[in-house]
């Protein structure tokens, strides 16, 4: 199999800000079977205190996820970039069923494999119950549009 999954390292900038952006859209689609497709078959992960390994893990752990974090909204933005490792930081906002608001904020950590699929995803994150007058995060479900601000923006 040669499948490819650009752009693809060693990561320069902007294409780093690519694959960056490429994740953020993904995750917004709050389909596990789509964000599953960036990740090798043997991927392993840490999160929070969650270690799923391999593709089918990990979608079981993003169907999860997502039936717990409702009206999820996600930004991403590059932190640091070398060879084929990528450092993210992020931060999402989400209700619970109760109607409790949540940005939970993070760092990603990120090793690809020369064909551009992450084969390592070690995420750290802390959640921050809010109001929902201090949500940040306004747009209709799905991708973040070109022209809402991110995360440096918004002071975050």
């Amino acid at each position: 199999m040669n499948e490819q999954r650009p752009p693809l390292p060693p990561f320069t900038e902007a294409s780093a800000r690519q694959k960056v952006r490429g994740a953020e859209d993904a995750w917004n689609t709050r389909d596990p079977e789509v964000c599953a497709r960036v990740y090798t078959e043997d991927t392993r992960w840490r999160n929070r205190a969650e270690f799923p390994v391999g593709r089918e893990e990990v979608k079981a752990f993003l169907r999860r996820k997502w039936a717990r974090e409702l009206d999820y909204r996600l930004i991403k933005e590059l932190w640091a970039c070398t060879g084929p490792v990528i450092a993210v930081r992020f931060a999402y906002e989400w209700h619970d069923d109760a109607g409790q608001w949540y940005r939970s904020y993070g760092n990603e950590n990120w090793a690809f494999n020369e064909a551009g699929f992450m084969t390592h995803r070690h995420a750290s994150i802390n959640d921050l119950p809010i109001t929902e007058a201090q949500r940040l995060f306004f747009w209709p479900l799905g991708r973040r549009p070109d022209e809402h601000p991110g995360l440096s923006e918004l002071g975050l």
